[in-house]
């Protein structure tokens, strides 16, 4: 089943202000950008780009590029190696506990025709990314949530897992004796992995995927598998992920943010600093939590910033795979 435009007649109270924006530039109607991109330099291509040193996803994600895998495939293939990575506490499988000891996966997928995908809340499967796919393809929907995404899944043919392994069960009792809920800036247990990638046509795509926030409430979402929050691309502009405190992401629908501000002519760069800046600009609240944006434009420029220093992102091209600092705002 074709997936059909993404917010085609729905109301933005009905669906919050989490997607807001976002939803909007979902539509496929075709609209003339204010600025239009720099020359595409397709000797560039193909690129992938992930949040974190993920070395293995990236090189996964871009050695299918170099096999002429389509944008989000190979950005599914890539993330999952860290879904599938039961040493990662923070995406997938192994992935830390809501405060009862639940693990619960949220993903999200944006392809090069504007088609998305998301799960949210999702228990007892590993491959959240590829299943949110199989929502954009092959449902009506643009999100599933919990008991209802996790029986599409096994209806698709999706495995049943436990996803709480014994290393992550043992540090989750730990934290119950004290129950203390305060993240630490770039240990915050929940580095998630959101990956852009471009391929040989010079098509993007993206995936984010998580386990969201270590020692949760029940049923809380982050920004990850929002649409225009933690994921958003424009075939024509570019695309953009984030990181880190997914509550004050969502605030400012950060990764739609940056795209709109490259369509207005800034780059990678300037936008992911100016989505920065309209989170640090409200007070003094951001010193106790990490925010970072990767974004990339049609041309293949990257831009990378973040509020406190730390944040790192791999980048494949031309067979190279490496990691990379980011610049950052704080720097007191």
């Amino acid at each position: 089943m074709k997936r059909r435009n993404f917010i085609k007649n729905a109301s933005l109270t009905g669906v919050g202000i989490t997607v807001g924006a976002s939803a909007i530039a979902c539509n496929k109607e075709k609209k003339t950008p204010s600025k239009e991109t720099a020359t595409i330099n397709t000797s560039k291509f193909p690129i992938a780009i992930c949040t974190w040193g993920f070395a293995e996803a990236n090189a996964k994600a871009g050695e299918a590029l170099s096999n002429n895998s389509s944008a989000l495939d190979a950005a599914i293939e890539g993330v999952a190696v860290e879904e599938e990575n039961i040493k990662n506490t923070t995406v997938g499988k192994g992935g830390t506990p809501d405060r009862d000891g639940n693990v619960t996966l949220d993903a999200c997928v944006m392809n090069s025709d504007g088609d998305c995908g998301a799960v949210l809340c999702v228990e007892n499967i590993t491959n959240v990314a590829a299943l949110a796919k199989k929502v954009m393809e092959d449902t009506p929907h643009v999100m599933l949530a919990g008991k209802g995404a996790e029986e599409f899944a096994y209806a698709q043919g999706f495995k049943k897992e436990e996803l709480l392994t014994e290393a992550s069960k043992k540090a989750w009792e730990k934290w119950k004796e004290t129950s203390k809920y305060k993240p630490i800036i770039n240990i915050e247990n929940h580095d998630t992995i959101g990956m852009l990638t471009m391929d040989n046509n010079g098509n993007m795509a993206g995936a984010c995927t998580t386990s969201g926030l270590g020692y949760k409430m029940k049923g809380r979402i982050g920004d990850s598998p929002i649409i225009g929050s933690g994921l958003f691309i424009d075939n024509k502009i570019g695309g953009a992920v984030a990181t880190g405190m997914g509550e004050e992401v969502v605030k400012t629908v950060g990764s739609f943010l940056i795209v709109e501000l490259m369509r207005q002519g800034k780059s990678p760069q300037e936008a992911c600093e100016e989505a920065i800046s309209r989170i640090v600009s409200k007070g003094n609240r951001y010193k106790d939590f990490q925010i970072a944006y990767l974004a990339m434009n049609k041309a293949g420029d990257i831009g990378s910033y973040c509020i406190h220093k730390g944040f790192t992102y791999m980048k494949y091209q031309d067979g190279k795979n490496e990691q990379n600092q980011s610049d950052y705002y704080n720097k007191e």
